[in-house]
């Protein structure tokens, strides 16, 4: 066993402070299932007006907010257009096709980010031949796209695009924050441009559990059908709400260290020779590693040797992520493990 020291794996491995953890352990709880727990209600008031929508529902987790979300917004048959990078179509178990028997098409966009021209272009025509488009999905940020943000104008593009057409508008938002942080722009304006989204706590913003999903009152009211049948209900879920809560009022201004401490370790790798970094927008650093002669799987293993994780994104495509669990003197104390493997290999 390889005792980790300093895990750049994913801002999914975030632990609660101990601040969160005294705030969880004071938490009032109720009956999340008949809207009576005060701490879950609490969050649902600040999630709708975080995000500028009419109601919000509290879940265990993301991939059980895409998974709902299109239960509610799509029909057997239907078929969903988003990018071929995104998380629903790479992690979540095939759930689009299983849960709702719907399917994806896949756009090739730049960086996980496609335009409002290939959603045209990807619209089906009507006909009985062809499934129905039927919805729309943009992540935000892109995961495997390199943490990329979606602009704000293309957002508008692509969301005025599908409405004309008559599709849903559903935003992964897993890390909408890190956008928000990362441009200023106010998250309710990304989320105009949406029907439905969800953004996630137990990533950048240090939450133990849970996600929101935000949408119209007609839209959380028929999700709530799709939150029971899928084993989302709860019943005393305050205890786990209040980490969001706390994550909320705490942790999101913070996310900019993150995204500072993402560009010193990119510009230190990309010093490395054998390294390619690919451009760094939020806490997501993309790496070739080819050029070292080995594959990430190697790499990964000799870093873990030193006490450092990363994770594989292909063959030689590797990623780090920064999270309120790494300081920067850490990751000046990883780049200094990279640049003794690297000389290690070049020996």
């Amino acid at each position: 066993m390889h005792n980790i020291r300093i895990d750049l794996y994913s801002d999914t491995v975030t632990r609660p402070t101990p601040a969160m953890r005294q705030f969880i352990s004071q938490a009032p709880v109720g009956d999340e299932q008949d809207g009576s727990d005060p701490t879950v209600n609490q969050l649902i008031e600040m999630v709708c007006e975080l995000l500028g929508k009419e109601d919000a529902l509290y879940l265990p987790s993301g991939t059980m907010c895409n998974q709902v979300a299109f239960r509610t917004h799509c029909r057997s048959g239907d078929e969903i257009i988003m990018d071929w990078t995104a998380h629903t179509r790479h992690y979540e178990t095939a759930g689009l096709a299983a849960l709702t028997g719907a399917s994806n098409y896949p756009l090739m966009g730049q960086r996980g980010v496609f335009d409002a021209r290939q959603l045209e272009e990807a619209l089906r025509p009507a006909d009985n031949h062809f499934p129905r488009s039927r919805a729309v999905l943009i992540e935000q940020t892109s995961n495997l796209g390199g943490g990329t943000i979606w602009p704000l104008e293309t957002l508008r593009e692509v969301g005025a695009t599908a409405a004309r057409h008559g599709l849903a508008r559903h935003m992964d938002g897993a890390r909408l924050l890190n956008a928000v942080v990362a441009t200023g722009i106010p998250a309710r304006e990304y989320a105009a441009h949406v029907d439905s989204l969800w953004i996630d706590f137990s990533k950048g913003l240090g939450a133990p559990i849970g996600a929101a999903l935000a949408g119209t009152k007609d839209f959380i009211r028929e999700a709530w059908r799709w939150k029971h049948q899928f084993g989302g209900a709860m019943r005393g879920a305050g205890i786990i709400a209040a980490g969001a809560v706390y994550a909320l009022q705490h942790h999101v201004e913070r996310l900019a260290e993150d995204h500072i401490n993402a560009q010193v370790l990119a510009r230190g790798l990309a010093e490395i020779e054998g390294i390619q970094v690919e451009p760094v927008e939020t806490n997501m650093i993309f790496f070739d590693i080819s050029g070292l002669g080995l594959t990430t799987d190697a790499l990964y293993e000799r870093l873990m040797a030193h006490g450092v994780r990363i994770s594989t994104a292909g063959p030689t495509r590797a990623r780090a992520v920064t999270h309120l669990d790494v300081s920067a003197a850490q990751i000046q104390e990883a780049l200094n493990i990279f640049r003794q493997v690297a000389k290690e290999l070049k020996r």
